[in-house]
């Protein structure tokens, strides 16, 4: 029985961010149905379905809300059926995470100015739900009372060089009087790194002062529109002009006016990399952003051959370290296979080395070049 830390006062509200394309999950996730909408881990649920559930168990579903790109709005309805047809804010273009943090930043701030916001991705896996819920109490409980930009941070397991990394300063958490023991696990962020070299991460890891960056941010709606207009003013000024009308009826042509016109940028670049309050929680939640189809593979269940294997009708044989997916009803038979990734979502059949797959990005912009949209 996982925990709920609802309370009859909550003030916590989550954005769910869904509008990307996934196009490392190619040909499964395509424009039409990208990577958050399958159910890319064979549990009969799409990763934001899985993400929407873990939240309800912050807060009720009228608090919760998904920023996706305009061409998911029946997707997500589909998808999540209780969710509040108005707690779907829909991006007319797509600039990045800064704008759409912003705009759904000012929305929650005019019907609650004491809002309390966790702003999480769509498509990330977690394994340690009940770690993951008690650190997110943990960081609600801190920014409730603190003016404070909070990250969690995963504690890395490995020198990655696929992340970003945050650097923090140990015994630097602000501390208010009933929190200072829980307040001894927040730490004050010195730097965000790029993604590293090798060598860089293996330095990283030996430190023990560094953690990934997963997107995954805590802070109070007042909190980070003050940064809005301290750091991003531009932003700031844009959103700040519906202040009139979010809410209403006039709030779909506003956004539909003025969301194209703010600038492409990342909230790490507009907010976080300037900002001198920003801290982080280590946590240790199984957490993989399912990047890659290899890290898919690292973290699916395996054969006793290391295959990951999801259809139903398969006959394999001298095949191991291979990740095989296949549409329901289809049949296949694989014999000689290491290392590989077997896709076949219906239209498109991709058979590639696991260890080539930054490859296929540029494979599948080629098929579009060469056959057409429809395999975009």
């Amino acid at each position: 029985m996982k925990s709920r830390i609802m309370t009859g006062t909550n003030n916590t509200h989550i954005l769910i961010m869904a509008g990307g394309v996934g196009s490392r999950f190619w040909p499964k996730s395509r424009n039409h149905f990208p990577k958050q909408f399958i159910d890319i881990l064979g549990l009969g649920k799409s990763l934001l379905q899985l993400t929407y559930e873990r939240f309800l168990n912050i807060c009720p579903n009228e608090q919760i809300y998904v920023l996706t790109n305009a061409d998911y709005a029946d997707l997500v309805k589909t998808q999540l059926p209780t969710i509040l047809e108005a707690n779907i804010l829909l991006e007319p273009s797509r600039n990045n995470t800064a704008p759409c943090i912003a705009y759904a930043s000012y929305k929650i701030a005019k019907s609650n100015p004491a809002a309390n916001i966790v702003v999480a991705p769509s498509d990330h896996l977690i394994l340690k739900e009940e770690e993951f819920l008690n650190k997110v109490g943990q960081a609600l409980a801190y920014t409730a009372n603190n003016d404070a930009l909070l990250t969690l941070g995963i504690s890395p397991t490995r020198p990655d060089t696929g992340y970003g990394y945050i650097e923090y300063v140990e015994g630097q958490g602000a501390k208010s009087n009933e929190e200072e023991a829980r307040s001894k696990e927040i730490k004050k962020v010195s730097a965000f790194k790029e993604k590293p070299s090798l060598e860089n991460a293996k330095v990283y890891l030996e430190s023990g002062d560094y953690v990934w960056n997963a997107g995954i941010f805590i802070w109070s709606a007042r909190a980070i529109i003050e940064a809005f207009e301290k750091y991003a003013p531009e932003i700031a000024t844009l959103f700040e002009k519906g202040n009139s009308v979010y809410n209403t009826s006039a709030e779909t042509n506003f956004i539909a006016q003025h969301y194209p016109n703010s600038p492409n940028i990342s909230i790490d670049y507009a907010i976080l990399e300037k900002a001198d309050n920003v801290y982080t929680i280590p946590a240790d939640i199984g957490w993989s952003d399912l990047g890659t189809w290899a890290s898919l593979h690292s973290v699916a269940e395996k054969d006793e051959q290391n295959n990951s294997i999801n259809c139903g009708h398969l006959n394999i044989s001298e095949t191991q370290d291979c990740l095989i997916q296949l549409p329901a009803g289809k049949a296949a038979v694989i014999k000689g296979l290491s290392n590989f990734i077997v896709v076949d979502d219906g239209k498109v059949l991709l058979i590639y080395p696991k260890g080539d797959e930054q490859e296929i990005k540029q494979v599948a912009g080629q098929m579009v070049k060469d056959y057409g949209e429809e395999y975009k």
